[in-house]
């Protein structure tokens, strides 16, 4: 697959992704009230929340009334992430449009993040797979760990092709490569997705889950473009991070990946302006200073006025 798609899909995983991480614990009706916010900006999904044990995360306890009272826009899938089988029902209950579902392809990280072996897991989430066709909602497989391990280093590509291909046959809706930890690199990036579509073929979607632990979130993107992805999770202000490495960061921006695409001509259906705003709100939603360079500087084109200086220097410009 040479050459990116002229339009993409970016899926918006902060108010999962990023919110169950941070110490405080967010209200949940700013919980909705943002999950709202981000719906008027254009994406094509929207992780709202995960319908795990309050125990394991409590800053998720509150899953159920934040899917219940969220607004739902037209053409707004709205998905949630499944640690399991009960966890499934919840979210049946709950409305999910899709479902998320998860396991590491490597063995360390999975029994860290999971507490379960990949065995374990594979046979979990192919059960699952079954429950969810029986019931009409997609599932989505996200494969943590796919470009390495926090623990183990290298992963093998091929693993992770054969998890892939294994869901896929087993009727996954499409399929997620996580960079967890911040591991990956643009060339790494490119030959596995380019690989893994010729053997899935057109018909199932691959995204990518990028994070920005060293720098390389959007170089990630980029390789991953050209190589035909056309599915990209980001959260918002870069929210989030793995808990199981440290020193990880939170995913890439969704508003930074806008920016790029948008700059290079990508329709991407999320609109600039109202999801900057929604970055401007974060440090008072999660009680916290949050870092955000296209806040501070804005999109490429903000132009500022010149100073007073130069009219008095040069006289009045023409341009």
């Amino acid at each position: 697959m040479n050459g990116g798609p002229a339009r993409i899909e970016l899926n918006e995983v902060g108010p999962r992704d990023g919110l169950q991480i941070e110490p405080n614990f967010v209200a949940t009706e700013d919980k909705i009230a943002l999950v709202d916010a981000l719906s008027d900006c254009g994406f094509a999904r929207i992780e709202v929340t995960s319908f795990t044990s309050a125990r394991a995360i409590p800053a998720l306890a509150d899953a159920e009334a934040v899917m219940q009272r969220i607004r739902r826009r037209p053409g707004v899938i709205y998905t949630c992430l499944v640690p399991n089988l009960r966890g499934m029902e919840r979210a049946f209950e709950g409305g999910a449009d899709e479902l998320n579902l998860v396991m590491s392809v490597s063995e360390t990280h999975n029994r860290a993040n999971l507490r379960m072996t990949r065995e374990q897991s594979t046979a979990q989430l192919l059960a699952m797979l079954e429950r969810a066709h029986q019931a009409g909602v997609p599932c989505n497989v996200s494969l943590s760990t796919a470009f390495g391990c926090p623990f183990e280093g290298e992963v093998a590509p091929a693993e992770v092709e054969r998890l892939a291909c294994l869901f896929a046959g087993a009727g996954a809706a499409g399929i997620t490569l996580c960079d967890t930890t911040g591991m990956a690199y643009p060339t790494q990036v490119a030959q596995l997705c380019d690989s893994l579509a010729q053997r899935l073929g057109d018909a199932l979607p691959l995204t990518l889950h990028l994070h920005n632990t060293r720098g390389m979130a959007l170089a990630n993107a980029l390789a991953g473009w050209q190589a035909g992805i056309r599915r990209f999770d980001g959260a918002v202000g870069g929210l989030g991070g793995c808990p199981y490495a440290p020193g990880a960061s939170g995913n890439v921006n969704s508003e930074e990946l806008a920016h790029m695409f948008a700059c290079m001509g990508v329709e991407t259906g999320v609109a600039l302006s109202p999801l900057l705003d929604v970055v401007g709100a974060l440090p008072r939603l999660v009680g916290r200073a949050l870092q955000n360079q296209l806040l501070a500087a804005g999109p490429r084109l903000r132009t500022h006025p010149a100073p007073d200086w130069l009219d008095e220097r040069f006289g009045k410009s023409q341009a």
